[in-house]
């Protein structure tokens, strides 16, 4: 499974959601491919999924937040999408 953390440089929220995001993830995926995309270099995938807001969640390749999730929202985000895989 692969989650992406969307973020600008100089985003405060982002920064301080990156660490806490993280750690649930790797909670309830331990084998994550954990990326962290900076907006500006991958725009073009970005406007692809839809990212309209920072910072944004997208698991395997699906916009899943377009703001920060709560840790309570991407635990039920990452049960399903692991549900829906196996």
């Amino acid at each position: 499974m692969k989650l992406e953390l969307f973020y600008s440089p100089g985003c405060v929220r982002c920064a301080q959601a990156r660490d806490g995001l993280k750690t649930t993830a790797f909670e309830i995926v331990a084998d994550l491919d954990w990326r962290e995309l900076n907006v500006l270099d991958e725009l073009d995938y970005a406007v692809q999924l839809g990212v309209l807001t920072l910072p944004a969640v997208a698991i395997d390749g699906v916009l899943v937040f377009t703001s920060l999730p709560t840790k309570r929202q991407l635990c039920a985000a990452l049960s399903k999408r692991c549900k829906a895989v196996n």
